[in-house]
């Protein structure tokens, strides 16, 4: 059975290299299923590995939860979808949000949403501070770093909040995060009451979880919050401490949260060999990989055969719809049709006007008789990424060809609102990427 260790530390934080063994963590250990083992809050290192050597477990994953704040929540708008475009980019697209240099920044890649990519920043020597804090522990493997207020259960819609003190986390289904003073809250109801996005709603959910103690502490905060007005909210109370929440909210899968291990702080896991027990196995396989190998080769030969064929009819083809390019040949007629296919995707579906008044355009010009076609007016809506043109022709066979020249270079084009007149017939012709 696998187990997960959720440790959290708490204030004032040891430097790990100077005084280690006087950092106190709260805990909680959960089985396969989510259950919870073992806890404790106010515990050292060595009494968490103790506990642990005492019920045998080893190869305890473990996850690190560091105070909302010292991560800052961040977006970044990248149209590049390769991890490793969008990790080249990132810095550019986050650098204007952060208040440092960008270079003594550690950056760490969440989720993609519509409005871009949820980032985690963290100061580079908080980052390695933190990763020191958590490595080295007996029975243990660093399996992740998360905010602790990252892994908040999400209320859909709207905000959770969960008081801890004289601290109250706080997330968004957006998957935002931040921590601030308990007796702020009321100074954020405000920003609480924007719904996270464009929709228009009347209220706002925010659910709060909180200890029956913090409840009653924090009675004033709460009031101000739900007579703003615009806020809907709800109290959970917790029997147990906050980490149990964090940690049940993440088992589950409730959470939205940002790994903080990414880049030169990836964790590389340690296995142990399994390799002993399936010699036997390893054996056999090699025996049937070098007859693989054989029976690999022939074929090689018999698809290369059919490949050189299958080129030549390829170049056969592309001869008879490019007869004026003489530089396209066998070798590169895969290379150059993919090119030109890269082009027409890039002006697809983020066409702009001037791509689509180009190809309308040049569907125009290869009409016989184009001038009996006249373009009454034109209209493009950015938005939409259409180009509507009001257009006349004296016959309706015209304003198909014009349809379907567009069609053909892998654009949309519909013709509506026909109407056949005695000398002719006008339509609107609507041209999008496709």
């Amino acid at each position: 059975m696998s187990y997960r260790l959720y440790v959290r530390p708490q204030p004032p934080f040891a430097a790990p290299d100077v005084n280690p063994e006087a950092q106190l963590y709260s805990w909680v250990l959960l089985d396969a299923s989510g259950d919870a083992q073992a806890r404790g809050t106010s515990d050292p290192k060595e009494e968490i590995e103790q506990t642990l050597a005492q019920n045998d477990l080893d190869n305890v994953l473990l996850v690190g939860l560091i105070p909302g704040e010292e991560a800052l929540f961040c977006m970044a708008d990248i149209p590049a979808r390769q991890t490793r475009f969008v990790h080249q980019a990132l810095p550019y697209a986050v650098e204007e949000q952060i208040a440092q240099d960008i270079e003594g920044v550690h950056l760490a890649l969440g989720n993609r949403t519509e409005k871009g990519f949820r980032v985690a920043a963290v100061d580079h020597g908080q980052m390695a501070d933190w990763v020191a804090m958590f490595s080295g522990w007996a029975h243990l493997k660093l399996e992740a770093i998360y905010p602790d207020a990252g892994l908040l259960p999400i209320t859909e819609g709207g905000w959770s909040i969960c008081l801890d003190g004289e601290t109250a986390m706080l997330a968004s289904d957006q998957g935002e995060w931040l921590s601030v003073q308990a007796r702020n809250l009321a100074m954020f109801a405000q920003t609480l009451a924007l719904p996270p996005s464009d929709d228009v709603v009347a209220e706002v959910p925010v659910t709060v979880y909180g200890t029956q103690t913090e409840f009653e502490h924090q009675q004033a905060d709460l009031s101000q919050l739900k007579s703003s007005g615009r806020l809907r909210v709800r109290e959970e109370i917790l029997e147990l401490m906050p980490l149990e929440l964090l940690a049940h909210a993440h088992h589950h899968h409730l959470c939205q949260p940002i790994n903080l291990c990414q880049g030169e702080y990836t964790v590389r896991s340690r296995r142990r060999s399994f390799l002993g027990p399936w010699k036997p196995l390893i054996a056999v396989a090699s025996v049937w990989f070098v007859i693989q190998i054989g029976v690999e080769v022939g074929m090689g030969f018999y698809h290369q055969q059919k490949a050189d064929q299958a080129r030549e009819e390829a170049m056969a083809i592309y001869r008879q719809a490019f007869p004026n390019d003489s530089r396209t040949h066998a070798g590169n007629v895969r290379r150059v049709v993919e090119g030109q296919l890269r082009q027409l995707q890039a002006e697809g579906p983020d066409a702009g006007f001037i791509s689509l008044m180009k190809f309308t355009g040049e569907q125009y010009s290869k009409i016989p008789d184009a001038s009996s076609i006249m373009f009454n007016s034109v209209n493009y809506s950015r938005n939409r990424g259409e180009l509507v043109v009001d257009v006349r022709a004296d016959s309706y066979n015209k304003l198909s060809t014009l349809r379907n020249g567009l069609m053909d270079r892998g654009l949309k084009a519909e013709i509506g609102s026909v109407v056949n007149e005695p000398d002719g017939a006008r339509g609107r012709l609507t041209v999008s990427g496709g």
